[in-house]
């Protein structure tokens, strides 16, 4: 394969589409510092790929922390959403999310625990 000028500018880090910038893995190492600070100072957000495909993302703990705790919201809805019957009054089905909302927390809380004693 004979390697071009277009392959070098592949490994750069890009500003995508949707606004968070794609970093290949193989140059993510020598640019860590500064992508934290991107992260940590303007938000940028950046996801390092792998031929292209993104692997993983590098964002702050306030934004990792707000998906969490979106995502336990919507473990809870489809809980409650799932029960039948299904309550009549708003007030009763907001009662019963709250209560599968504890019920996913305290799942997740004792999965930490558990990830946190662990010794292999």
């Amino acid at each position: 394969m004979t390697y071009t000028l277009a392959m070098a500018s592949d490994l750069e880090p890009r500003i995508a589409e949707d606004g968070i910038q794609d970093v290949p893995l193989t140059r993510a190492r020598a640019l860590l510092t500064r992508l934290i600070e991107q992260v940590r100072e303007d938000g940028l957000v950046s996801a390092l790929t792998v031929r292209g495909r993104r692997r993983a993302y590098l964002v702050t703990p306030d934004a990792f922390d707000a998906a969490q705790s979106d995502h336990r919201m919507v473990r809870a809805f489809h809980a409650a959403a799932g029960e039948r019957p299904q309550p009549e009054r708003t007030a009763d089905f907001l009662a019963l999310m709250a209560r599968k909302l504890t019920e996913v927390e305290e799942r997740d809380a004792a999965a930490a625990r558990r990830i946190a004693d662990y010794e292999p």
